[in-house]
């Protein structure tokens, strides 16, 4: 028995890998609120219409939802004594602007998004041997524990706020005695009706509110599961770059085949290059407002952390981590796609050009040059995205949480 589980498991490692096996958990998480990245491939336009019909109606549901959060805020607002519930509605407002930003961000660049995923598609290596030159299996181990964690927690987030109110008023109502069923919500949301007035119109709106809370975290949650796969291609193939460099043997004589080499080499850079423009497209302004947002965010749900009751922070602790991991998350990969870019230009010195003749020379001069502008995520007036910026972004957080407590604290 544990010889075949060797074997299966020794399968696993040395089959290949399809960019659709990199792309699936993204893809699959998308499809369930109705998003088909590949919907241009569908042989079943029937299918394709009721997965749009049924996204597009998922969507107005959720702004509706949102607008009722808004006006909740803005009502909570209008008085001091109930100002700590716009404290706690106003992170999860800006959870859904986010959600929001990024699924209008899809749709709107859709062209962009499937020419980069079809440029990536048509770059990756097709074999186990190739799949081995590249460090597939190194990236896609760590890409792999990445999804894995921000998908529990994002998750985690919207179920807990979803369905903890009912699991309470279950338990309280069948087990403990209570003579009353409590109706609450998981979110502050204004209803211009009463949505606790009976049973039926209360798990009614409380499904509807479910599923909005679900459809926002989904697509939060595969925005960034989409960055995570396109970022760590982009890496791979900088890092293959880098080693087909730094392995070149430079052999004095071969001025053909070395020339030949270069040129293969600077148009395959330029075109990770092109590819990181892509991704700078489809990403720039729903990062921008992400990490506008961001701040104000997390100094929300600390204050509401520091200033509730247990169960009320035992919710809040594991938006407060979504938050900092998501952020963390964008800035990692940030930080190491301009990491893989500089590498090239150090793997292009490395080599024994002094070998060459000057035409090679020269041409490798020219790929030294261009990457020393390294290749990064840049949302629009922001500077390229790195730890750098994660560190920012938590300092002024903290700022504003300290400022947010001390005026309170004082009224």
């Amino acid at each position: 028995m544990e010889k075949e589980k060797e074997k299966v498991a020794t399968g696993e490692k040395n089959a290949v890998r399809t960019f659709e096996d990199m792309m699936w958990v993204p893809v699959q998480f998308y499809r369930s609120i109705g998003e088909d990245i590949y919907a241009h491939r569908s042989k079943n336009p029937l299918r394709s219409l009721l997965l749009k019909i049924y996204l597009f109606a998922g969507f107005i549901n959720f702004n509706l939802l949102v607008i009722g959060e808004l006006v909740f805020f803005y009502k909570s607002l209008q008085d001091f004594e109930t100002i700590r519930l716009a404290i706690a509605v106003a992170p999860c407002i800006g959870f859904s602007l986010v959600s929001d930003f990024k699924q209008i961000a899809m749709v709107y660049r859709k062209q962009t998004l499937i020419r980069l995923l079809d440029d990536l598609e048509d770059m990756h290596p097709k074999t186990l041997a190739k799949q081995k030159e590249y460090k597939l299996p190194d990236f896609e181990r760590t890409m792999k524990r990445v999804i894995n964690i921000f998908t529990f927690l994002c998750l985690a987030y919207t179920t807990t706020f979803s369905f903890y109110p009912a699991i309470k008023a279950s338990v309280k109502f069948n087990f403990l005695g209570y003579d009353t069923f409590d109706r609450n919500f998981g979110f502050l949301i204004w209803f211009p009706f009463d949505a606790t007035s009976n049973n039926l119109i209360y798990w009614i709106v409380y499904w509807d509110i479910a599923h909005g809370a679900y459809l926002a975290g989904i697509a939060f949650l595969c925005a960034d599961l989409l960055l995570v796969v396109m970022i760590t291609q982009i890496c791979m193939h900088f890092n293959y770059i880098s080693i087909r460099l730094e392995e070149h043997p430079c052999t004095p004589g071969a001025d053909q085949e070395n020339k030949e080499f270069i040129i293969y080499i600077i148009r395959y850079h330029d075109k990770c290059l092109k590819l990181c423009e892509h991704v700078n497209d489809l990403y720039n302004f729903s990062l921008l407002l992400n990490f506008l947002t961001a701040s104000m965010q997390i100094c929300f749900i600390a204050f509401q952390v520091t200033e509730s009751t247990v169960e009320v922070i035992i919710i809040y602790c594991i938006f407060l981590m979504t938050s900092m991991v998501q952020v963390f998350l964008v800035c990692y990969y940030g930080d190491s796609l301009i990491a893989a870019s500089l590498k090239v230009g150090d793997a292009a010195y490395n080599q024994n050009w002094f070998q060459c003749n000057k035409t090679y020379c020269g041409l490798l001069k020219l790929l030294i040059m261009r990457s020393q502008k390294p290749a990064s995520i840049r949302p629009p007036t922001f500077p390229p995205i790195s730890l750098v910026t994660y560190m920012k972004v938590i300092s002024m957080s903290y700022q504003f949480f300290a400022l947010l407590r001390t005026t309170y604290s004082d009224n």
